[in-house]
């Protein structure tokens, strides 16, 4: 039987969206620990970072999950789902950094938006080329397979 292409778009999905309730559970601890109660939003320097931080990661999930679904479905979908991962890592490397230090969340920042751009890139390109392919049947992928 043939694994299903989106079997690992939905893993990829489905750990992000563990990895955003966990950021989501260090910001009740950080609460605690630091006696902010809900809805204040402000308080100690590293309350107001790991809050920050968790904000920027739900901030970006949506465009995450819209690329990362785009292009496994019209591109590639373990690419995609190798890229998902990365980004997912990027988000951590961010999470990490921010709290401990606002200058801590560049690294991370600057590695999630490249895999974004990977994700938006290829999502378009496959998105272009079934375009192509479906109203003036060309595919722009087979021409460029046959050159290599």
């Amino acid at each position: 039987m043939a694994a299903d292409p989106s079997l690992l778009l939905a893993v990829v999905s489905f750990l992000s969206a563990c990895q955003q309730g966990y950021y989501a559970r260090l910001v009740g601890r950080c609460r605690i620990k630091h006696s902010v109660m809900p809805p204040a939003v402000s308080g100690p320097a590293e309350f107001e970072r790991v809050f920050r931080a968790q904000q920027n990661c739900v901030e970006f999930y949506p465009l995450f999950l819209v690329f990362l679904w785009t292009a496994g479905s019209f591109f590639n979908p373990e690419l995609a789902a190798v890229i998902g991962l990365c980004y997912m890592y990027a988000r951590h490397i961010y999470f990490r950094g921010y709290a401990e230090s606002a200058k801590g969340r560049l690294l991370g920042f600057h590695f999630s938006v490249g895999t974004l751009m990977c994700l938006l890139v290829l999502g378009a390109a496959g998105i272009t080329n079934r375009a192509l392919d479906e109203y003036l049947d060309f595919n722009l992928l087979k021409k460029i397979r046959r050159l290599f």
